[in-house]
């Protein structure tokens, strides 16, 4: 089966499973509604990644009426049943009723909901919305408003800020001015009301978006980015220099958009690339300058760290910072080439994802040209060629020391030495060695070598 089709199959049994879930409570005398994220798509006229139930039956009624099902309760601030894989939520104000009858539903849960487009719901029975705060309406506005009084809606939860900056990038539109103004007003609860990790979760979630530098604007806006990532905030006014048409701020935003939604952490990093400018700027000749920036990633893992990303994803972002300056021309030789691939190889990246850092670098700076199809295939051609050629004369491609024939105690051996720092040094002559020709890399080739920098060297 295709993905394609089997992503269709899993959407069919979400459905069917949230529609025999909704049929068994309405069976018992309860109401059951699709409700949130649902139901915002279904006013998009997109397909429902996935359902959600509201009801007005108790945590205890639910699970009495799925004893027999797979049934988990989830959740602390909310605590949610999980029925078969589906979110079952009992109201969360209000009173429950078996008779159906309680007017204030679902009213009373909907009120309780972050921002209006996510505070409407969908009864599958009787094929009706839902809406009691706009949220239709602010869909087709592309706004986002806190549901009901603004600031009860943070004090509840303040990642909602975060979210509400989240759902402007979404849909590509703006806050609304009273949840931006009350953004304003209480961003600082962001810093010590809320657990990092749910602010690292709403960053992850809005790499997938088309053009996540909205939702950065957004956060820069309402004064919530020089909290989150104050080494990017910092950026916003320093000029890009004699060779950027734009501002480092505007740079990073543009290289991240057009990097790949599927690869998060590394669009997260096309962001924060050039954030270390700010530390590294400094005035030349009348201009300003940024040399060595890419080294300067310590404010941009000071931001991750705080954020509780992990130690593998700041690795890999770090990484991507410290390599995405490493020139390959058009004009690069064979050799630059391969000193290319031992730099990614040091640093644990792909050439594949230094390309993708490249093209979008290229392609965020509106004083130059991006890399025409041509140029990117005449680049990728050089180093793939490198590889193969490698290959071909017999040898493993060498990349770090531990790809060269020959071990440290082969050299203890043949230089009669006890283990100590001078055999690193051996080590790292004969690797520059095979890098400026790789046909050295055979065991005779690098015991002559040995014996000769013996002699040059003792």
């Amino acid at each position: 089966m295709s993905k394609p089709a089997r992503q269709n199959k899993t959407l069919c049994d979400e459905k069917n499973k949230s529609l025999y879930i909704a049929g068994r409570l309405t069976q018992k005398g309860f109401k059951a509604l699709f409700a949130g994220g649902a139901v915002r798509d279904m006013v998009m006229g997109k397909e429902p990644v996935d359902f959600d139930i509201v009801t007005n039956a108790r945590y205890e009624d639910i699970l009495g009426i799925f004893s027999e099902e797979k049934v988990k309760k989830v959740g602390k601030t909310f605590a949610v049943c999980v029925v078969n894989g589906i979110e079952v939520a009992s109201c969360r104000s209000g009173s429950s009723s078996a008779s159906g009858t309680d007017s204030s539903f679902p009213e009373c849960d909907l009120a309780k909901r972050d921002i209006t487009i996510n505070s409407m719901a969908f009864d599958p029975l009787s094929d009706s919305f839902i809406d009691p705060f706009g949220g239709k309406q602010d869909l087709k506005d592309r706004i986002i408003r806190f549901t009901g009084n603004p600031e009860e809606r943070i004090a509840e939860d303040p990642l909602r800020m975060v979210r509400a900056c989240r759902f402007a990038s979404l849909l590509r539109g703006s806050l609304a001015p009273s949840t931006l103004e009350s953004i304003i007003k209480h961003r600082t609860l962001i810093v010590d009301n809320t657990a990092p990790e749910r602010i690292r979760h709403e960053i992850l979630k809005a790499m997938s978006h088309a053009k996540p530098s909205l939702f950065f604007r957004t956060l820069k806006a309402a004064g919530l980015l020089e909290l989150i990532f104050p080494s990017l905030s910092r950026c916003d006014d320093l000029d890009g220099g004699p060779h950027h048409g734009e501002t480092v701020l505007e740079h990073c935003l543009l290289s991240g958009d057009a990097l790949s939604p599927a690869k998060p952490v590394l669009r997260l990093a096309g962001y924060l690339h050039d954030a270390g400018k700010y530390d590294a700027a400094q005035i030349k000749d009348g201009q300003i300058t940024f040399p060595d920036h890419e080294k300067m990633a310590g404010a941009v893992i000071d931001d991750l760290q705080k954020l509780r990303f992990s130690s593998e994803e700041i690795k890999f972002i770090d990484a991507v910072i410290k390599t995405h300056m490493r020139p390959l021309k058009a004009d690069s030789t064979p050799k630059a080439a391969r000193r290319l691939l031992a730099f990614l190889e040091k640093h644990d990246i792909k050439w594949q994802t230094f390309m993708q850092m490249r093209i979008a670098d290229k392609a965020a700076n509106l004083a130059k040209q991006p890399y025409t199809r041509s140029d990117i295939r005449l680049r990728v051609d050089k180093i793939r060629q490198e590889l193969e050629n490698n290959k071909i004369k017999g040898g493993n491609v060498v990349l770090s020391l531990r790809d060269l024939e020959i071990s440290g105690h082969d050299i203890m051996k043949l230089l009669n030495m006890s283990p100590c720092p001078e055999v690193g040094k051996i080590m790292n002559h004969l690797f520059e060695c095979v890098i400026d020709e790789p046909s050295l890399n055979n065991i005779e080739a690098l015991k002559k070598l040995v014996v000769q920098y013996g002699r040059e060297n003792h």
